[in-house]
């Protein structure tokens, strides 16, 4: 009897190692399908420049995408190669939790291999194929939390040291890693509660400090840019709503799934045997909550804490049970699969009459906006566009800088630290909009202005060619405004310079 049950078990062990390593192959054939001929997107294209113009930091996040962007750029800037990182984040994601379940409870490795292939199956770790700040986010967070789970499993410093390395280089990713940080705190100080787990989390911190001195550096020598971006300039006008917080749990009930949810619910009393993987995602997934009442949380924030979410979730349902959560998040995926294949092997005819038409021409033929603007430029002329997802993503088909015409907006200000407007005073403009351009907007700030359009399968595009740019004027209308919109630093930040202010002359 004994003999046929360990054969059983054997078998059902073996099945579900087959069933995770066909989802991982099939979900990553499908990802590079998906990297490969996806259209670039805007955020995406913003980005690139990072990597083409490597530097310490950049205007709204730290520095690590724009280094892991270099890297990849350096090889080829085909979109399969930017992303690639992207297309296997996930999948070294799902290969750390399979291994961290099968440490956790050995005697339960089925359970190990069906999360694993779950968690494959999830849509936003297959279909979210684009590269942002937040691809290396996850990879680093999920990469510390997984060295602090193997420190307390084990007891080695060696790991903590590990987890707070790593803890650095997603903290120079981008700041919600904070968080993160935050969690471990929580479990030293309130879980642990030992000289040992003091000793411990001093060590996370010691081995996290030479990333965030890096940041620190860059910011007091360069406007505290991202500082006044996250904590600033960005949250200009939260105020509390109802809505936003229901927003943010339906959202945590999409990403999830309802079925992992509830039993993630039933488990809850569990939540204090596992608690030092609990930690992980109870303590930043309740922070959002309670920022949710005040702004929208972005789907991509809590990402990176998703990873933990599927940890739990593996050491408390059976096998049984997450061979049908496994098989309803298939099926829940379809339609996602649906979407993007369409998107990319249906004509762009076949969305004629859609109200986003135009977004679908602008990303698909953007090598042929770039053509059409350059076509008459005028001798020694410059293009730029008059917000920055048009410019960057022309940028990238272009193959050079196109910069920002005007005050843009809170986000995406590289322009700040990249573009010197003195180099313009003098030179022909030409200013793309997506809009019909506003003739007051920008006829002050040339001798003469000459409208103009052109048709891109049957969307309409402008621009504005101006002669003789008044860099002078530019700077007392615009570059004057900027400086008092974006760059009012609070006096307790140490200011150890700000080329943007210092270039125009505006301290």
């Amino acid at each position: 009897m004994k003999n046929s049950e360990y054969q059983a078990g054997d078998m059902d062990l073996q099945r579900a190692k087959q069933t995770f390593k066909w989802t991982f192959i099939i979900t990553l054939v499908v990802k590079i399908w998906l990297a490969a001929f996806f259209p670039i997107t805007g955020d995406e294209a913003f980005f690139y420049q990072w990597g083409a113009l490597p530097a310490w930091g950049y205007s709204d996040h730290p520095p690590m995408a724009g280094w892991m962007l270099y890297v990849l750029n350096s090889i080829s800037n085909h979109p399969l190669m930017l992303r690639i990182v992207t297309v296997l984040l996930w999948a070294i994601v799902a290969l750390g939790i399979v291994d961290g379940l099968r440490r956790m409870a050995p005697a339960q490795q089925e359970a190990a291999y069906w999360t694993g292939a779950l968690f494959l199956t999830l849509p936003f770790t297959w279909a979210l194929n684009v590269v942002t700040t937040d691809t290396p986010l996850i990879l680093f967070l999920f990469v510390s939390g997984y060295c602090f789970l193997r420190g307390v499993l084990s007891g080695r410093t060696l790991w903590h040291v590990a987890s707070g390395a790593f803890l650095g280089m997603a903290l120079l990713s981008k700041y919600f890693a904070g968080l993160l940080a935050i969690a471990y705190f929580v479990y030293f100080a309130f879980v642990v509660r030992s000289p040992r787990g003091w000793l411990q989390l001093l060590l996370i911190a010691l081995s996290t400090l030479p990333f965030v001195a890096i940041n620190i550096a860059f910011n007091a020598t360069n406007c505290w840019t991202n500082v006044m971006f996250n904590l600033v300039n960005r949250n200009e006008g939260a105020h509390w709503s109802l809505m936003t917080v229901a927003g943010y749990l339906a959202m945590m009930i999409y990403l999830i799934t309802p079925w992992v949810l509830l039993r993630l619910v039933r488990a809850r009393r569990l939540l204090w045997k596992h608690r030092f993987v609990t930690v992980l995602f109870l303590v930043p997934l309740s922070i959002f909550l309670l920022l949710s009442g005040l702004k929208t949380i972005g789907l991509h924030w809590v990402l990176g804490f998703m990873p933990f979410v599927f940890l739990f979730a593996g050491s408390v349902a059976s096998p049984a049970e997450l061979r049908r959560y496994l098989k309803w998040t298939a099926w829940f995926s379809v339609p996602h699969f649906v979407a993007l294949a369409a998107v990319i092997l249906l004509p762009m005819s076949v969305w004629k009459g859609t109200s986003f038409y135009d977004d679908v021409v602008f990303h698909k033929e953007s090598r042929a906006i770039v053509t059409a603007l350059r076509t008459g430029l005028p001798a020694g002329g410059v293009i730029m566009a008059q917000a920055y997802t048009p410019a960057s993503l022309l940028s990238y088909h272009a193959g050079e800088y196109w910069a920002v015409f005007g005050e843009g907006k809170y986000h995406a200000r590289q322009d700040d630290l990249n573009v010197d407007f003195r180099k313009y005073a003098g030179l022909p403009i030409r200013i793309f909009g997506r809009k019909p351009i506003r003739q007051a907007d920008v006829a002050p700030y040339f001798d003469s202005l000459t409208m103009g359009s052109f048709d891109i399968a049957g969307v309409t595009y402008f621009y504005a060619d101006g002669k003789n740019f008044n860099y002078a004027l530019y700077r007392e209308r615009i570059l004057k405004k900027i400086a008092a919109r974006y760059y009012q630093i609070p006096a307790y930040l140490p200011q150890y310079g700000c080329p943007f202010l210092e270039r125009y002359e505006l301290k």
